[in-house]
């Protein structure tokens, strides 16, 4: 099987890739690098016979030109679209360049997916951030299903980009004449997601900060439902062959796992073995009291419940970045 995953060399991406290549597929991850890292974990995952990346920018305006479209197969079997202009940082600094690219990113798959010889699957990695003008108009349900009312929140947000680019993109998969299936993931995390993430970023100044010493928790009482980067992948591989999950639109993530930005602080001080005082800071504009996803549409297609439990999450995380990220950080300034 030949899978094509766009943002191969992000976070989910890699991960994914990894996936797949272990199944014996031939596996292109297309990416022009602008987030995805050529690090260690790129290096040994395109040593691996069967991977390759393409470096290459959907958003040209000739996608036939070079560095577009032109010299790709055709005959993939799955697409995988995960590149996009993501986090909240980005998304507050650039609203107009994430609806713009975003958009244009999809239409470049598109145009590729509809060139396939015999396309099994393009899925679309949607966000559940469309879920956000619900739970501010409406009583949004929580945990929250995949069939709830969407309404738009308030359009001069410049938050309101990133989801707004999202539904819209739902939209053209369901009106561009390919097989496809949308996923709405809820903060998956794991090893090699970057630090502009509650997780890692917790994990950074928790390590960071003084023994006996102080880490302040924006949001304290909000709180979110973590799904382990492992979860989300095997979610994702199942529903992309489920035909069941063609046309639908499905939750990606572990309702189980629900948890208080305060109470998460505790469990990665504990994690590393910190004695910290948690402090409350203040809550983050615009970001909603509860998420966490109702998985009984994804369950029942699947047939999988997320199995790693929060604590081992964060353990697995947090020892990836002491050796990665912190170790290397504390190396470089001695």
């Amino acid at each position: 099987m030949r899978v094509l995953i766009t943002g191969g060399a992000g976070f989910i991406g890699a991960h994914l890739a990894e996936s797949y290549l272990a199944e014996g597929c031939r596996v292109d991850l297309l990416d022009n690098l602008s987030r995805g890292r050529r690090d260690a974990t790129l290096s040994a995952l395109l040593a691996r016979p069967g991977a390759r990346l393409l470096e290459r920018d959907l958003t040209a305006p000739d996608l036939m030109e070079p560095g577009g479209l032109e010299g790709l197969p055709a005959d993939y079997d799955l697409i995988f679209h995960l590149a996009a202009i993501v986090g909240v940082a980005n998304v507050a600094r650039q609203p107009f360049a994430v609806l713009r690219d975003n958009v244009a990113l999809l239409s470049g798959v598109l145009e590729l997916a509809a060139r396939q010889r015999d396309l099994k699957r393009l899925v679309f990695a949607s966000t559940s951030e469309v879920y956000a003008g619900s739970a501010a108009h409406l009583a949004l349900p929580v945990p929250t299903p995949e069939d709830v009312p969407i309404a738009l929140p308030e359009l001069a947000a410049p938050r309101s980009s990133y989801l707004l680019s999202k539904l819209y993109g739902e939209a053209m998969c369901r009106h561009a004449g390919v097989a496809f299936t949308v996923v709405r993931p809820h903060n998956v995390y794991g090893p090699r997601m970057g630090l502009a993430h509650v997780i890692p970023e917790l994990l950074q100044r928790a390590a960071a900060a003084p023994e006996g010493g102080r880490l302040s928790v924006h949001s304290p009482g909000h709180s979110r439902a973590f799904c382990y980067i492992s979860d989300a992948v095997e979610t994702m591989t199942r529903l992309a062959a489920a035909p069941e999950a063609a046309g639908g639109v499905f939750n990606l993530g572990n309702q189980d796992e629900e948890i208080a930005m305060a109470e998460l602080a505790r469990r990665i001080t504990a994690c590393l073995g910190r004695r910290l005082t948690i402090e409350h800071g203040a809550d983050t504009p615009g970001s909603p009291l509860r998420r966490c996803p109702d998985m009984t549409r994804t369950l029942a297609v699947t047939g999988y419940r997320p199995r790693v439990a929060l604590d081992e999450g964060l353990r697995r995380t947090a020892d990836w970045y002491a050796a990665q990220v912190f170790g290397a950080e504390a190396r470089a300034a001695s």
